[in-house]
């Protein structure tokens, strides 16, 4: 007698998009669900799109938006240009941005809300400065205008160590103490995967290249508004850091979720969506 299968198809599809970036083509992995606003995605530095995965499958979501997420070049199943053994990968805020304006272009988006956690919160600031008419509204979660390095990056890219297994070590402490088991290991899983050297790439963004803290007064949120959500648990991008955006730019709006830390999204899925509810039926 045959046992039923139990199982359930989640309404996420997966494509490939090929562009250039940066002068070279690229063949990027882009994952959506749902119909209505545009909702781009943008993962934190050495992960990949794989964080977003609660956004997608929640159905009060995906009625009003169209939530969308890419892997970055070098991450999850986009792959490096080719040639990538020849040079060393480096994330900067111009590339970055260029990176988002063309994956916004070449999937026709009509003024997207554009969500970003960690590098992905940095980079929202730089588009509140510089290209507000582009979107509807910007989300930063776990957003800072600068980070200090507080341990030394050349660990995370060395021959004598094991890269996977340090990433995932230098990002367990980052993640908050309620945080269930299952998605505390899953949201490490996905850094001890990396490619070598692309979670160190990204953080010259992060620590080096991304700092606007001389420009935060410039960002005005009557063009394009800004919803700023940080993990209490956080010492990579504190309360404080993000409170000090707030500070500088008048009408952004900031909440400090509870007992969360640097990957809310992915550490504890189902606390994160009941904060981000209330932000995208505000926006809508």
């Amino acid at each position: 007698m045959s046992v039923p299968i139990r199982a359930r198809v989640e309404p996420v599809v997966g494509r490939y998009l090929n562009l250039d970036l940066g002068g070279r083509p690229h063949r990027l992995y882009v994952e959506e669900a749902g119909e209505g606003i545009p909702l781009l995605c943008l993962h934190t530095a050495g992960s990949d799109s794989r964080q977003y995965r609660a956004v997608m499958n929640d159905a009060g979501i995906t009625d009003k938006f169209r939530v969308i997420a890419f892997d970055m070049p070098w991450h999850g199943k986009s792959s490096p240009p080719a040639g990538w053994h020849t040079y060393e990968y480096t994330l900067t805020s111009q590339g970055y941005i260029d990176m988002i304006l063309t994956v916004c272009d070449a999937l026709s988006l009509d003024r997207p809300v554009v969500m970003g956690c960690s590098i992905g919160g940095r980079i929202v600031l730089n588009l509140a400065l510089d290209y507000p008419e582009r979107f509807r509204a910007l989300i930063g979660l776990q957003s800072g205008a600068h980070a200090e390095p507080y341990y030394d990056l050349q660990w995370l890219h060395r021959p004598d160590v094991h890269g996977g297994e340090i990433c995932a070590a230098m990002i367990s402490g980052l993640i908050g103490p309620s945080a269930p088991q299952i998605d505390r290991w899953e949201t490490q899983w996905h850094y001890a995967q990396g490619g070598p050297g692309v979670f160190r790439g990204d953080l010259y963004f992060y620590t080096v290249d991304g700092d606007v803290r001389d420009r935060l007064s410039a960002i005005d949120t009557r063009r394009c508004p800004l919803y700023l959500l940080t993990g209490e648990y956080d010492y990579s991008c504190t309360p404080d850091d993000t409170r000090a955006i707030a500070q500088s730019v008048e009408g952004a709006r900031v909440t400090i979720m509870k007992g969360m830390g640097h990957f809310p999204m992915s550490e504890d899925p189902e606390a994160f969506l009941s904060y981000l509810r209330p932000v995208l039926s505000e926006i809508d």
